[in-house]
């Protein structure tokens, strides 16, 4: 899916963290395992590469499956409505030189569409490549590339569990946001990996 470029052009935020690599796996509650792998990508601006993801707001309007416009309040939002009575979310987030996070945007605007069940393998196809990554693994599964980002120093690690339904019923659509949900717990150090 393509937004039109005006919204896009409109839409960039340029934050002023230091620029990161932030990890999202969601994982299915009943069986501990990685389901969908996202990556937050803070640098020359804040995007979210959500391969063969679900989620959209119009405020975070995409070209593929790289979503501009991801505010704070955004990713707030985001975090909702992944986490659900039978989904947990683990965040990884991880400072990098903004050398990095500029050629991991250029990397996930460079991949194109996603098919389902792609998500972890083009996720590491940006992380890969990047300098001091060259040993993370080029994986279809979730959870080896969850527990290969928990080993890099610094590394810091939040889970976020929510009771709300599985039909989210409870986010108001798609225009509520700039908060993390009703029913949204934070673990600081996260759940399994």
């Amino acid at each position: 899916m393509r937004d039109p470029p005006e919204a896009v052009a409109r839409a960039h935020y340029r934050s002023s963290n230091p620029p990161s690599l932030t990890l999202y796996t969601n994982v299915r509650i009943q069986t501990g395992k990685g389901a969908h792998t996202a990556l937050v990508i803070d640098g020359p601006e804040r995007v979210v590469f959500n391969p063969a993801g679900t989620w959209h707001h119009p405020k975070a309007p995409r070209i593929d499956d790289v979503h501009y416009g991801f505010t704070t309040p955004m990713e707030a939002w985001f975090i909702d409505y992944h986490a659900r009575e039978t989904y947990y979310v683990r965040q990884q987030k991880l400072e990098v030189p903004m050398e990095t996070a500029s050629e991991a945007l250029r990397r996930a605007e460079g991949i194109g569409p996603v098919l389902a069940s792609f998500c972890t393998l083009r996720t590491t196809d940006v992380i890969k490549p990047l300098p001091g990554f060259e040993s993370f693994p080029h994986t279809f599964f979730p959870d080896v590339a969850s527990e290969a980002f928990a080993q890099y120093p610094g590394v810091v690690t939040r889970t976020f569990y929510d009771d709300s339904p599985d039909d989210r019923s409870d986010i108001g659509g798609i225009g509520g946001y700039g908060y993390v949900g009703q029913g949204t717990r934070v673990v600081e150090g996260g759940g399994p990996i």
